[in-house]
């Protein structure tokens, strides 16, 4: 198990009721603030001054005070785009030209705290990792990963549209744009779809029928089979393509259902509006961790599906591979096909399509294995593969690549299979 804290790292929030934000008149205000106007209207947030010594001092002391107090393990710093640019990443749209990068929008004294930071973790405990949530994204500043941030985006988007728009290019595009060897948590989902105000990919799918047809007793709904169904295959592809590390969040990797949301009363901004509360509820506040448990509900087959994926990362350390080939993207047939690593990934999001003798590119021959199926009853679907067949390369061509196999890719399904040796 690893602990890694969040740090907020461009403000503290500007509510007083909240932390530090009630001694915004004291001395620790004009060290860590400045004296200026330093209120980001949006956010609502107190941004820091990063050219006082006495705020650094405080800054990165908080850091180096996590580690040695709580022995974590890292961290994930937030707001990193709102540190590193006067502009805050407000209204920019970052193309990857350089020159939005290193131009005068740069905040100088907020990279080298970034810097200063980071060398100051990695020098105390070399083995805790950084994580930067930046969307720029600016990289390096000693950072271990980049929050790969427009993934979750990218899902939410697609999952407000019919199966029938989702673009396969455009979901590929997504998960690799990053830079070369540039390293990328990714994950489908967090914190931000989970919280109050958003739906998780899970309600998202299949909305009012987790109420009612969750349970194996009761008969299932196409919406319920689309949505677990989906729900595999976008984690899955996820984790494939979209960085060297993956992220989970609190229950909604078996697709836990609801929100969270904490007890609050109403809030008071400095712009005189008020965010109403939810009367100091407890009822959104918990994670049923027990549903992923439950052999008697759907939620255990997506949970034994998780840690599937999780097993086959640890056997074959895909993530951590330096190949990676996306050898098809085809429109009109919805289906997604890559190499990472030693293993192929054959993905058919067609919601009613099945192909037989499909056949697939790769770049090693030899005889392949499937190594995991989507379908498979335990992950609750319908067993439509024979996971004991034997799939044989031919020298055939295919896809830009030198041997090719063919294949059963059911509709809706995610499979992956693996070269043997014997």
């Amino acid at each position: 198990m690893v602990v890694r804290g969040a740090i907020i790292g461009c403000g503290i929030p500007a509510y007083s009721i909240m932390g530090v934000g009630k001694y915004v008149t004291s001395e620790f205000y004009v060290c860590v603030f400045g004296n200026g106007s330093s209120l980001h209207v949006t956010l609502s947030l107190h941004i820091y001054t990063f050219c006082s010594y006495p705020g650094f001092e405080i800054l990165l002391s908080n850091a180096r005070w996590w580690l040695e107090e709580y022995k974590f393990d890292g961290f994930r710093f937030d707001g990193v785009t709102s540190m590193m640019y006067t502009h805050h990443g407000l209204q920019v749209a970052f193309t990857g030209n350089y020159g939005e990068y290193f131009g005068f929008a740069t905040d100088v004294d907020a990279v080298v705290y970034l810097m200063l930071v980071n060398d100051l973790i990695h020098g105390l405990y070399p083995e805790a990792v950084a994580i930067g949530e930046d969307v720029s994204p600016y990289g390096g500043v000693g950072f271990d990963y980049r929050l790969h941030m427009a993934v979750p985006d990218k899902w939410i988007e697609l999952l407000k549209q019919s199966d029938e728009s989702w673009k396969m290019g455009d979901i590929v595009h997504t998960l690799t744009n990053r830079r070369w060897l540039e390293k990328c948590v990714t994950y489908a989902e967090s914190h931000d779809q989970a919280l109050v105000g958003d739906k998780t990919i899970a309600f998202w799918l299949m909305d009012k029928d987790m109420y009612d047809f969750m349970a194996l007793d009761r008969p299932s709904t196409p919406r319920i089979d689309r949505g677990i169904a989906l729900h595999k295959m976008i984690r899955l592809v996820t984790m494939g393509l979209g960085g060297e590390g993956y992220l989970n969040f609190m229950g909604n990797e078996f697709g836990h259902p609801e929100w969270i949301d904490f007890p609050r009363g109403p809030q008071s901004l400095p712009n005189g509006s008020v965010i109403p509360g939810n009367n100091n509820s407890f009822d959104k506040c918990r994670r049923r961790f027990d549903l992923g448990d439950a052999d008697y509900l759907r939620y255990r087959g997506m949970q034994e599906f998780d840690q599937a994926m999780q097993h086959l990362e640890e056997k074959y350390e895909f993530m951590t591979s330096e190949h990676q080939y996306v050898s098809r993207k085809h429109e009109e047939d919805k289906v997604i096909i890559f190499e990472r690593g030693d293993l192929v990934f054959v993905f058919n999001f067609h919601w009613s399509n099945s192909y037989f003798d499909y056949r697939v590119g790769c770049l090693k021959p030899g005889k392949y294995k499937m190594v995991l199926d989507s379908d498979d009853g335990l992950f609750g679907g319908f067993s439509r593969l024979d996971h004991d067949a034997e799939y044989f390369t031919a020298d055939w061509p295919h896809d830009n690549r030198p041997c090719s196999f063919s294949v059963y890719a059911p509709s809706r399904t995610a499979v992956v299979y693996a070269l043997t040796e014997d």
